[in-house]
């Protein structure tokens, strides 16, 4: 058996019983779960198709089981390597006894994600196949029907069904009364009226989403207890990998299958739980100890990933958590460089200073891909791209950087001023005519071309509607020839455009900042072009770029990796970079209950922990303007009060 720390070595020779094991970042976790269902094999004779793994992901239940298989691949060369030397009749006698015999074992483990596991027994009780899964286009597919039904006006209508496809995951996963769900997208009887909508649709089509999976099977085993005993029978061994990420239906079901030997392995980090949105509760794992007052606790404190600088400056951080389980860690590795804490003027600096220093490393030796600048949400690194860019210099995204010029908000500004520049057609002109509000009917805009005479010959009765067009024509002439960004500065102020955006905001519940943040950085963009001309062929190149990004994705191109946060959880690289630790951005401004305060620090956690030898932090100054206050999460990793007030 390979050298292991005490505490690994307590949970893999863990037996009979409930255990939690408190894994901290880089500290081991899936050679601690991989090593302890080899030793329930090996060495406390369990049948291997007793065993269950379940993890959150496929390519964890991927990845988990072919380190496994490995492993006992391993051990079963050790074995015949042994056996060669040994007595050939005893060998053939050790065989026969089982425990060489591990491809057979690794073979007959299950390993899983929680769906794929309650598929599977729904799959037996009912007899679904797999042609009953809905597809995600389907379900989008489905809620854009009923949008259209109930005629809601949704500006950004593919955002809007992605949240609500959320909230209705939540409300399952949960098994909240819909009754008394707030909605946090719409009115709560627009938001009862699309959930009933798309579960009668589901219905009809003999289709289950991955929640249904969840409850129907959680309906099962309250409802018939032959086959839950069945089932109990079948994984006597329960272990469940990230538990800091399940959910009270995935939760409620791992117990019941659990009992009455609770033998379930719990492997976590309450501190990396980062998925409320999804119905994830670090309160589960919390309260694990209460749930099972007879369950062993292991501590995995050791992180074998990073410098003890980067582990005691994010152990600084996230002990400002109050709801958590207090832990020690150490740094196998030991000492390193300090954490590089950047201020920089504003973003533009800050993205310049990120790329010369990345060249500096390049030359230091390191490669691109050692390389990972992490940001909050996919907003953030759009100034870094274009840099990027600019300086030539590859990089990868985990996932697509959404195009601020194609945002529904830039498509109504740059319509504003193609308008302007000549561009009449009705297209065009409806993106504008009533954003704000003008209370302009489009029977009014009968013809391909938009004459504004006719337009006011439709309205001839109505003077103050007449006044309303003029004033509209009078801003499209005064914003003929002014530069990219007087143009977008005029539109917000004197057309009204910001006003507009937050009547909106106030319709779907989201906070205006959100919204103006994409204007801001419209103008931010504009700011440095002359011309509308030079603006418009950078947006082309732009576009160009992400798309040829896109497509060097696919092909597994190389450098500097991109990604959120939340991205970047179970992910390692020697340098990190932070971008834009700044108050409203990280905190995001959305946090505003303790609850949600203690999970973007999670999420910053995370993000820190990402790095083996280096870790940057950046903040701005000043953007769009406006100073900017740095992330408290700096203050409390630097151990500074934060001053009274914020």
């Amino acid at each position: 058996m390979p050298e292991f720390h005490p505490s690994q070595t307590e949970a893999i020779e863990h037996n009979k019983g409930p255990m939690m094991v408190l894994a901290g970042p880089g500290s081991g976790k899936t050679t601690v779960i991989t090593h302890r269902v080899k030793y329930l094999i090996e060495h406390y004779g369990v049948d291997p198709s007793r065993i269950l793994v379940i993890t959150f992901t496929r390519a964890a239940a991927r990845e988990m089981k072919e380190r496994f298989e490995k492993l006992m691949e391993a051990a079963s060369d050790v074995a015949v390597g042994k056996g060669a030397a040994a007595d050939s009749a005893q060998t053939e006698k050790d065989a026969a006894a089982g425990p060489t015999r591990s491809g057979y074992a690794a073979a007959r483990v299950s390993f899983g994600t929680f769906h794929s596991v309650f598929f599977t027994i729904l799959k037996y009780a009912y007899r679904y196949q797999a042609s009953n899964i809905v597809r995600e286009e389907q379900r989008t597919g489905f809620l854009r029907e009923m949008v259209e039904k109930l005629d809601l006006e949704i500006e950004d209508e593919k955002e809007f069904i992605s949240l609500v496809l959320g909230e209705i995951s939540f409300v399952k996963s949960e098994m909240l009364d819909l009754n008394h769900y707030y909605s946090q997208n719409c009115s709560e009887e627009i938001f009862k009226k699309l959930y009933q909508g798309y579960e009668e649709r589901m219905r009809r089509a003999n289709l289950l989403d991955f929640d249904d999976m969840l409850v129907m099977c959680h309906q099962l085993f309250t409802e018939r207890k032959d086959i839950l005993e069945a089932w109990r029978q079948k994984f006597q061994y329960i272990l469940v990998d990230e538990f800091q990420d399940i959910n009270k239906v995935q939760y409620e079901i791992v117990r019941m299958l659990a009992k009455p030997e609770d033998n379930l392995f719990i492997v976590g980090d309450d501190d990396q739980s980062v998925y409320r949105f999804r119905g994830s509760k670090p309160e589960i794992m919390l309260g694990f100890p209460k749930d099972y007052p007879e369950a062993k606790t292991v501590l995995l404190g050791v992180n074998y990933r990073s410098s003890m600088e980067i582990v005691e400056t994010a152990s600084r951080l996230i002990r400002n958590n109050r709801k958590r389980f207090d832990k020690k860690l150490e740094a196998a590795r030991g000492h390193g460089k300090p954490v590089m804490t950047c201020a920089s003027r504003d973003p533009q600096a800050e993205t310049i200073r990120i790329v010369e220093e990345i060249r500096d490393y390049v030359r230091a030796g390191y490669r691109l891909e050692d390389i990972a600048i992490l940001y909050r949400t996919n907003l953030n690194p759009r100034l870094m791209v274009e840099k990027l860019m600019e300086y030539n210099i590859p990089f990868t995204m985990k996932d697509a950087l959404p195009n601020l010029y194609e945002h529904w908000i830039s498509g109504n500004v740059l319509a504003y001023i193609n308008a302007a520049g000549g561009d009449l057609g009705r297209g065009n002109i409806l993106q504008i005519i009533n954003r704000p509000n003008r209370y302009i009917s489009r029977d009014a805009l009968e013809e391909t071309k938009v004459s504004w005479n006719a337009v006011k010959s439709f309205y001839q009765d109505k003077g103050w509607m007449v006044e309303r067009i003029e004033q509209l024509e009078y801003d499209l002439l005064m914003l003929k020839n002014m530069p990219p960004a007087a143009a977008v500065n005029y539109i917000r102020k004197a057309v009204g455009y910001d006003d507009y955006i937050k009547e909106y905001a106030r319709f779907r519940r989201l906070k205006p900042e959100e919204l103006l943040e994409i204007l801001d950085q419209l103008q931010e963009s504009a700011a440095g072009f002359k011309t509308v001309e030079a603006w418009f062929d950078h947006m082309e190149e732009y576009k160009k770029k992400l798309r040829e990004q896109a497509q060097a994705q696919q092909d597994k191109a190389e450098g500097v990796s991109l990604m959120t946060m939340h991205g970047s959880k179970g992910l390692e690289f020697s340098i990190v970079y932070i971008l834009d630790a700044n108050e409203g951005i990280t905190p995001h401004r959305k946090a505003v209950l303790d609850a949600d305060l203690e999970e973007e620090r999670r999420m910053f956690y995370v993000a820190m922990t990402r790095a083996k030898e280096r870790l940057h932090v950046c903040y701005a100054l000043e953007r769009y303007g406006k100073k900017q206050d740095v992330s408290r999460f700096v203050e409390e990793y630097q151990n500074k009060a934060r001053p009274a007030g914020r």
